[in-house]
């Protein structure tokens, strides 16, 4: 097994995926090698991360931190690994039956090649589950861009005429989704993919334009900027200067996070936006923080409100810093997504142009609403209370107007 092989591919999947794709169309390989030389190494990275976060982080709420046993976590992360290992086979069977009537060519190594290789990036992005809150959006964003290098694979691949490949692509991913389903997999941040490919879709002679107000239109452009800084990477390395190769890096991770580089905010400045009261209830904790590595930086402001009684809210603000863009990029895909329980519900959804999720248990009365301000900075407010409205209503007291104003402090364009 060859690892530098393994991130060499990675690496041009991800950076430059439309010259990638007929390089991989064009190997010869079998199943087994794709599974053994590639695949089985890639979609270990969620099921090791699941595990981190499960049984060696654990889950904070309302003041309790949860870890799943070790046993148990590593059980759960073995049955998804291997589930996952199956689905992705399967998936290959359904792409390659699929071909003829997308005008496209059945071939099983293709197919596997082309539903391996675009899982790249869901499974990198599903590290980021060890993140509080943002994890999610991080998993989701790959989510998105799997489902956008899908779209660019299959071309080259099953040989679909490109005037095809969206349907090609959108009956693909429906197919996955039910065929997860019966397997009992939670395939997350798989939703809003119709939106996503909501693109305007016109040419003739085999020739294929995308509306560039889309967001397939929008992925598009961001897929240009991250590969013509992953050029400039590549040249850096090869050049040997250490300068260069740490200003190629920053482009490189200023054009995934949208083309900007951003420094988070001081800890200073997000202390005026978590209120001494709220809902009517005293601060009685706080702390705030920047983090930051390989240039990527993250600030958060935290504070719990109780009156030492049933009542307890717990406040979250936190600046998303260099993972700017990758909001951008959720909120493009236009998330909606809605699941009752028996006691309550979890959605998704967009109000007022910014990404909004909230939980609700009516049983405990419990949940959670958060907002995304300015495609930056996450707030949320957590805990019990008497019904959804009142954490709303705690949300809805922070100056949001004043964080989304900030949403350009520290933004250097790449």
């Amino acid at each position: 097994m060859n690892f530098d092989k393994i991130i060499a591919r990675a690496k041009a999947i991800l950076l430059t995926p439309k010259t990638e794709w007929p390089v991989i169309a064009a190997e010869q390989t079998t199943v087994a090698d794709l599974y053994k030389n590639y695949i089985v190494i890639l979609a270990a990275i969620p099921a090791v991360a699941g595990f981190i976060k499960s049984s060696l982080i654990g889950y904070s709420a309302y003041g309790v931190s949860v870890r799943i046993p070790i046993g148990s976590g590593l059980a759960a992360a073995i049955v998804g690994y291997v589930l996952t290992l199956a689905l992705v086979y399967v998936m290959s069977l359904i792409i390659d039956a699929l071909a003829p009537t997308f005008g496209g060519e059945k071939n099983p190594v293709q197919a596997l090649k082309v539903v391996g290789y675009s899982y790249t990036a869901s499974w990198l992005a599903n590290a980021g589950v060890i993140l509080p809150w943002i994890g999610f959006l991080i998993a989701l964003a790959g989510a998105i861009y799997a489902i956008y290098l899908l779209y660019l694979g299959l071309p080259s691949t099953m040989k679909a005429p490109q005037e095809k490949a969206v349907g090609y692509t959108v009956v693909s991913i429906l197919a996955a989704l039910v065929l997860g389903w019966i397997l009992s997999l939670v395939i997350t941040g798989i939703v809003g993919t119709n939106a996503m490919m909501g693109a305007a879709i016109s040419g003739s002679g085999g020739q294929a334009s995308v509306d560039s107000n889309s967001a397939l239109g929008k992925l598009d452009a961001w897929s240009k900027n991250v590969e013509a800084a992953g050029k400039q990477l590549e040249a850096a390395q090869k050049s040997g200067d250490a300068a260069a190769q740490s200003k190629a890096l920053g482009a490189v991770l200023g054009a995934a996070a949208g083309g900007q580089q951003v420094e988070a905010l001081a800890p200073d400045v997000l202390k005026p936006f978590v209120p001494e009261t709220l809902a009517g209830l005293p601060r009685t904790d706080f702390s705030a923080e920047r983090n930051g590595a390989l240039g990527m930086q993250v600030s958060e402001a935290r504070a719990t409100y109780t009156d030492n009684g049933d009542r307890r809210i717990e406040l979250e603000v936190v600046d998303m810093g260099s993972a700017k863009g990758l909001m951008s990029l959720a909120s493009w895909a236009t998330v909606e997504n809605q699941r009752e329980t028996e006691h309550g519900y979890e959605k998704t959804y967009q109000q007022g142009g910014r990404l909004v999720h909230e939980q609700w248990d009516g049983q405990d009365k419990h949940g959670e609403y958060a907002v995304i301000v300015g495609d930056r900075f996450s707030v949320k407010a957590s805990g019990r209370a008497d019904s959804i409205d009142q954490l709303k209503a705690a949300v809805a007291a922070i100056n949001l107007s004043g964080l989304e104003a900030l949403k350009n402090q520290g933004v250097k364009n790449g």
